[in-house]
């Protein structure tokens, strides 16, 4: 049996080598899923719309070791620039995930496979050499050792709901992946009490295992009695509802499952593969007569609308069990902890890929007197995943959860049959968006319990905050908003020139972006956090953006910013927000009349690698406008990589002497000019702090 090394222990080697041990079988495990593809073209296509082919699955997972240890400075140099570029970001349906496929050349699986072998011996090597002390903290490099392997469990969940959707001519069976083929008949399903009680939720810092930041902090509710479904809801079950008509009455669907269904044209589950008057199951690797005894496998906008079809049918109000109800429906069922069912010799479970390498009947795995209150399927709640009191976000990995704090990603829970790892614990905690496929199915319950949590909340993380009012806000010392003085500045200096396309990199809340917006036909906006492009994102969208200020203490204002009060409402259309790295950005950012980096060049780790990319993504004749205070720390930049700052052979070095040097054959520098700026951490505290700006023409 595979488990989670703990974070505790004794002796470091033993823990070494057992976190070593771990991350092999994890990477090989995850390799071994991609033997169902049987043809390397399936590689190339996409099984699902709203993801890339699976190509780009395969390559992500290994360029999420070398990016997040690059991050963590456990690392120096890259395995293979290019495909770290391609295979960086874009795995879920996010608006600022580029699923264009003119936009990228997939490398062959032969050249994956060999980037892969690489970073398999990166990682390897640093297991073998990296100090170690226990237990392991968030703050050690171990933490992102660890957290590169769950991610890669994460991915072989999703990966092969993707291999499930490959048309069937394009996988095979493998001995290795053995799945469950026996039905039986399917139980009849009743609705057992589960008595009132109060939850706890959230982990706290001294945990044994690994998690990720929405599992962190407190949350704490008192359950009024309900009753639950003793199984999960079996394709017999769910065929009750086809069969009534369910996908085609609109009572049953509220307003986004109407607009999925009429979209889709779904008449039934995504899985099921109709046949003359029956229907076929489609596992990952081949196709079954339906097991009428399996667990469903829906969305959730399906899985809310068998509960209404159901609750007509019965009088009752049967409705998805929200977060809360699903853990006190598992406290009451004595369902033991991940260390202590991880150390049974008999499997508790359909979990942890201890069983087939599929879902098995209902009725298989009691756990109380219910059955798969754990594994076999994800059930869906109906609770969208929210922040528990006192989150807070990885800096390694901050785009992990906070995007999914939208509204529109909800929590599953149990987790499935191929869930392995952190996905398995108790502790785990998964969202997903409504109309995305996972191997999920769900649990009806019956309640009248109102679950109160905050969606459309305000940003309270203290830096991003920070930047929102940095872009938005106005300062107590009265100096010009920052963002919006320079560019200003730039559209001034573009006035005679063209101005198609802007590139705005470290755009931040994107108040440049939008800036600049006023006078080009096209603005990309790109920033290294994902929280501050999502941030970005939603005015885009909306129009409107809300966020908190510390004022003093525990006090805080709260502030609201509407594009319509700048007169910036026009633009909403002109902006494109991306998530990038600027030392090794995409080769799709190009011709360009003009890139604004603002405040950037001395908060990269490679800024000399940064400035050499700029001139092929520019236009001749084009404009690129740098600021910066020049505050060169180690903490941001290794100290051989400062362009400026220092001295070089007795003689002081400045940063405009080193931009000249880098920039020189490119370009001629047109002016540079002083531009005051204040960050706000308080009401009355304040960073007053002094830019300058430098404007470059390409010759």
């Amino acid at each position: 049996m595979i488990k989670i090394p703990t974070l505790h222990g004794t002796n470091t080697e033993e823990k070494r080598q057992e976190i070593k041990t771990y991350f092999q079988i994890c990477y090989k495990r995850y390799e071994s899923l991609f033997n169902l593809v049987s043809q390397e073209k399936a590689y190339f296509q996409k099984s699902d719309p709203l993801r890339h082919p699976i190509i780009f699955y395969y390559g992500h997972t290994a360029t999420f070791f070398i990016n997040k240890c690059k991050l963590a400075k456990i690392i120096d140099e890259r395995v293979n620039a290019e495909l770290e570029s391609i295979f960086a970001v874009g795995v879920d349906e996010m608006s600022w995930d580029d699923l264009n496929e003119k936009h990228y050349i997939w490398p062959s699986l032969e050249e994956t496979q060999r980037y892969r072998d690489k970073v398999y011996a990166v990682v390897n090597t640093l297991i073998d050499t990296l100090p170690l002390e226990l237990p392991i903290t968030e703050d050690s490099p171990w933490w992102v050792i660890m957290m590169g392997i769950e991610h890669e469990n994460i991915h072989l969940e999703t990966s092969s709901v993707l291999i499930r959707q490959l048309p069937l001519e394009y996988v095979q069976e493998d001995s290795a992946w053995e799945e469950c083929s026996t039905d039986v008949k399917a139980p009849e399903n009743a609705l057992l009490v589960v008595p009132e009680g109060i939850v706890q939720l959230g982990k706290n810092k001294d945990a044994k295992l690994f998690g990720w930041d929405n599992e962190y902090g407190d949350h704490q509710a008192y359950i009024p009695t309900f009753k639950a479904a003793k199984y999960l809801t079996s394709n017999a079950e769910f065929l009750d509802f086809v069969n009534d008509g369910g996908y085609a009455n609109d009572d049953y669907w509220c307003s986004e499952g109407k607009a999925w269904r009429d979209y889709t044209q779904a008449k039934h589950p995504l899985f099921w593969k109709q046949k003359e008057e029956t229907y076929l199951l489609r596992t990952v690797s081949k196709e079954m007569p339906l097991p009428l005894s399996f667990p469903v496998e829906v969305n959730h906008l399906e899985a809310a609308a068998f509960c209404k079809w159901k609750s007509m049918k019965l009088g009752l109000n049967i409705t998805l069990p929200t977060e809360d109800e699903y853990i006190r429906l598992r406290d009451e069922s004595a369902v033991p902890s991940y260390l202590e069912w991880t150390s049974k010799e008999k499997s508790v479970a359909n979990i942890n890929l201890e069983g087939f390498a599929s879902s098995v009947p209902v009725n298989h795995y009691k756990q109380g007197d219910f059955y798969d209150i754990i594994g076999n399927v994800w059930q869906w709640s109906r609770t969208p995943i929210y922040p528990f009191d006192g989150f807070k976000v990885h800096p390694i990995y901050d785009d992990f959860t906070v995007p999914t704090f939208d509204g529109k990603h909800n929590l599953i829970n149990g987790g499935s049959w191929i869930s392995c790892g952190n996905l398995a614990t108790q502790k785990s905690r998964y969202g997903f968006r409504r109309h995305f496929y996972q191997h999920a199915g769900f649990r009806y319950i019956e309640s009248n319990y109102e679950e109160k949590v905050v969606t459309d909340y305000y940003t309270t993380d203290s830096i991003v905050t920070q930047y929102c009012h940095f872009g938005w806000g106005t300062n107590a010392l009265g100096v010009e908003n920052y963002p919006a003085k320079c560019a200003n500045i730039a559209l001034e200096m573009m006035q005679d020139k063209p101005r198609k396309k802007a590139f705005d990199i470290g755009c931040a809340i994107g108040r440049s972006s939008f800036e600049l917006a006023r006078g080009f036909d096209e603005v990309i906006g790109v920033d290294f956090s994902a929280r501050f492009i999502q941030e970005a994102e939603v005015l885009k969208q909306n129009g409107v953006l809300r966020y908190t200020m510390p004022t003093e203490g525990d006090l805080e204002s709260f502030h609201e910013v509407k594009l319509s009060e700048y007169g910036l409402e026009d633009t909403q259309d002109k902006v494109a927000f991306w998530q990038a790295d600027a030392c090794n950005l995409k080769p799709i950012f190009k011709d360009f009349d003009l890139i604004f980096a603002g405040n950037l060049i001395d908060r990269l780790y490679d800024p000399k690698k940064f400035l050499d990319s700029l001139s092929a993504r520019m236009n001749e004749g084009g404009l690129l406008i740098l600021t910066s205070p020049y505050t060169w720390q180690e903490a941001s930049t290794p100290k051989d990589k400062w362009i400026g700052g220092y001295k070089r052979d007795g003689e002081n070095v400045s940063t405009l002497q080193g931009l000249e040097e880098i920039l020189g054959n490119d370009f001629r520098l047109v002016e540079t000019k002083d531009v005051p700026f204040v960050i706000q951490e308080t009401a009355r505290k304040h960073q007053h702090s002094i830019a300058e700006m430098s404007i470059w023409e390409k010759k």
